[in-house]
């Protein structure tokens, strides 16, 4: 964060830029709104910290003064560290198998949340939209990328890609012009995981499905009926094969019924993109059909793969559950309004606050402290509970003594 870019101009450096950018990171990690209120006093008192120790700040500045500081930067100078948070797990062994599924693949669903919404403060970068007949209301939303897999518990943030007024375009951004710069960034990339994106039904048009084929990704969209009129006709009155299984659920049995049509056009016209459609059918035991959902993909679909195709597909709802429900109730607060700036601030600290949650679950996953700390705690409020309260009260050498204390493997510090 000290390739941030300082405005500050003359002799005034009691302040990296690292600082007031980990300063600000350190309470989505901590989740703790009072996290630096409480290490300024410990700053003030003792001359040292938890912020020092922990998250090498060298020395807290005020949320007034990390708010100015952090307006000016772009979102995309923290993209580096998503990555690096992906590297990590890459080299925990097995720390990526946990999430290949269809034979290697990785899956990548998008899907857009907003993230600020006001009728009296905005910026340059808000979207807009009337309330009632006249009444401007103002807000923030962008397209978020998660690595997920249908089985696992664990999810893992990715770069975002703000919605934002573009320069020169008339209309104003949407998510899938947001999806279409996420993937000319970064596509390229994560094709050599070789990635699947799982999307919503607004994602499965031409224009999306081939850019994200142009990167080297694959694609399995939601495809509804009544958004894609010309599959309906391809699939009217023909024997379509099927697979189904039954599958028990609690006490009762349900049947799941697969059918699927290899190379359908997805639109009209001579160019258009020739893709593989399957549907999933859940039939109760009383025979009623409780869900149906049908997907376009450009993946191989037979009876051999239909199954856990509708399975990835899916999954695409853990962005919602797994990922902005956690970031919205789960101790994140995603919608909370940490600072919104006149340039980037609300940008950048949901940034921050997303590369928290996705650094929480490389910890999750690869760090023996952090797990055997989580497992002697139990759920994740009551972790990020203790975490805040004991530091609070107490200054640790390192976050091994800290997680150490925390799973009771260790005695705590004595006071300052």
């Amino acid at each position: 964060m000290d390739g941030f870019p300082d405005k500050r101009r003359g002799i005034n450096t009691t302040y990296s830029m690292g600082d007031f950018g980990m300063a600000a990171f350190s309470v989505f990690f901590m989740q703790s709104p009072s996290f630096l209120a409480h290490q300024r006093q410990f700053e003030q008192g003792h001359g040292l910290s938890n912020c020092t120790s922990l998250f090498g700040i060298g020395k807290i500045p005020s949320d007034n003064h990390i708010h100015d500081m952090l307006d000016p930067a772009a979102p995309g100078l923290l993209h580096p560290v998503f990555a690096e948070a992906v590297d990590q797990i890459r080299h925990i062994d097995g720390g990526l198998d946990v999430f290949r599924r269809l034979d290697g693949h990785l899956l990548i669903a998008l899907d857009g949340t907003e993230y600020h919404c006001s009728r009296k403060i905005h910026c340059p970068h808000c979207s807009t939209r009337l309330r009632g007949k006249s009444e401007i209301e103002y807000y923030h939303s962008m397209l978020a990328a998660t690595l997920v897999a249908p089985g696992h518990d664990k999810v893992i943030p990715l770069e975002p890609e703000f919605i934002i007024p573009q320069d020169g375009a008339e209309k104003q951004d949407c998510e899938t012009m947001a999806a279409k710069r996420w993937l000319a960034a970064h596509g390229r990339r994560y094709a050599a995981f070789d990635a699947v994106y799982l999307g919503d039904d607004l994602f499965s048009r031409q224009p999306l499905c081939q850019a994200v084929l142009d990167v080297g990704g694959h694609f399995l969209f939601v495809c509804k009926p009544s958004s894609h009129p010309l599959i309906e006709e391809y699939l009217t009155g023909i024997d379509l094969p099927m697979v189904e299984q039954t599958v028990k659920r609690g006490k009762q049995h349900v049947i799941h019924r697969y059918r699927w049509l290899l190379d359908v056009p997805l639109r009209d016209g001579k160019d258009a993109l020739k893709v593989n459609w399957f549907e999933i059918e859940i039939v109760n035991a009383q025979g009623e059909t409780t869900y149906r959902n049908s997907f376009v993909t450009d993946l191989p679909v037979g009876a051999d793969t239909v199954v856990e195709l509708a399975a990835c597909g899916r999954a695409r709802w853990k962005i919602e559950n797994e990922t902005f429900n956690v970031l919205k109730t789960n101790g994140y607060h995603l919608e909370h309004s940490f600072g919104h700036g006149k340039q980037n601030l609300a940008a950048i600290l949901v940034s921050l606050n997303l590369l928290a949650f996705a650094i929480h679950t490389v910890c999750d996953i690869g760090d023996e402290l952090w797990r055997a700390a989580r497992a002697k705690l139990g759920p994740r409020y009551n972790f990020f509970s203790k975490l805040a309260a004991i530091t609070t009260y107490l200054i640790f050498p390192s976050w091994d003594d800290l997680l150490l204390t925390l799973a009771f493997a260790k005695p705590p510090p004595i006071p300052p």
